[in-house]
């Protein structure tokens, strides 16, 4: 179960999110809802009340010193909302 979920996204909205007891997660790209609902009662020992992915794609970037072009890592992450009261720790 812990191969599903990569870690926890720390970003302004997501702690924002927080707060309304939304969690976001980084999962691994084969996952699907229902593996992260799996993942999210062993680990956590909650019942997400929903479950929604989303597919982050790779963008292009350059680099600011030497001004070659690469390509951001896309993947998955994944919104995960619980009942009111109910938290991450």
């Amino acid at each position: 179960m812990a191969h599903v979920l990569r870690h926890a996204r720390i970003t302004e909205k997501a702690t924002m999110h927080s707060a309304d007891s939304v969690y976001t997660f980084d999962i691994a790209a084969r996952a699907s809802k229902r593996d992260v609902i799996a993942a999210v009662r062993a680990l956590y020992k909650v019942t997400p009340r929903m479950v929604r992915v989303v597919t982050i794609r790779a963008k292009m970037r350059r680099n600011a010193r030497t001004g070659k072009r690469g390509v951001t890592s896309g993947g998955k992450k994944a919104y995960v909302y619980l009942k009111k009261g109910e938290t991450i720790t």
